[in-house]
């Protein structure tokens, strides 16, 4: 989407009239990228549709509040990816487990799930990426997985593109080694 078009979309979204219609070329333009988005955080097809709902509920509640400072599709992304966060740390808390321990958790669970269609070396690095710390998780994901230039994830995370770039090298790093054991 080019600036002209995402400024027409905003002002859309935030006007009362065109607001509906605006929202769902939104929904249609997003839904895709955001799923998968969450889904390489949470793993769970089911857990990640019940989130994605959420955030597009959050950005139809919030929309009005958008000042344009960043792309919308990196306010998308963070509302997502904090959505995402939200709901690890609350499973790890009510199962009584580290974050750690329930991305393992949830890695094992690909294995059943119905919705996962990865081969063994596609999991094999699901449970590498598993291993890493919560930030590198994400850097990783987006670069590796969606494709994002640091530029991007530097917005949707709000941190500086260098420090995003040393988070990928080490999470490479451990991945290759973790590769390499296993």
């Amino acid at each position: 989407m080019n600036i002209q078009e995402e400024e027409s979309l905003l002002i859309a979204l935030q006007s009362d009239e065109d607001i509906n219609a605006a929202f769902s070329k939104l929904v249609t333009l997003y839904k895709q990228r955001l799923y998968w988005h969450i889904r390489n955080m949470v793993k769970s097809h089911d857990d990640t549709d019940d989130i994605l709902q959420n955030v597009f509920i959050k950005v139809y509640k919030n929309i009005g509040k958008f000042k344009g400072e960043s792309k919308l599709y990196s306010w998308l992304y963070r509302i997502a990816t904090n959505e995402s966060i939200t709901f690890l740390n609350q499973k790890a808390k009510k199962y009584n487990i580290s974050n750690e321990e329930l991305n393992l958790q949830l890695v094992q669970n690909l294995e059943a799930d119905v919705y996962y269609n990865g081969d063994e070396m596609q999991l094999k690095l699901q449970k590498a990426v598993a291993t890493l710390p919560q930030k590198q998780q994400q850097v990783f994901n987006m670069k590796y997985f969606q494709e994002l230039k640091y530029r991007e994830i530097s917005e949707i995370l709000e941190t500086s593109e260098g420090a995003l770039k040393a988070s990928y090298h080490l999470a490479v790093k451990k991945i290759e080694e973790f590769l390499k054991e296993g």
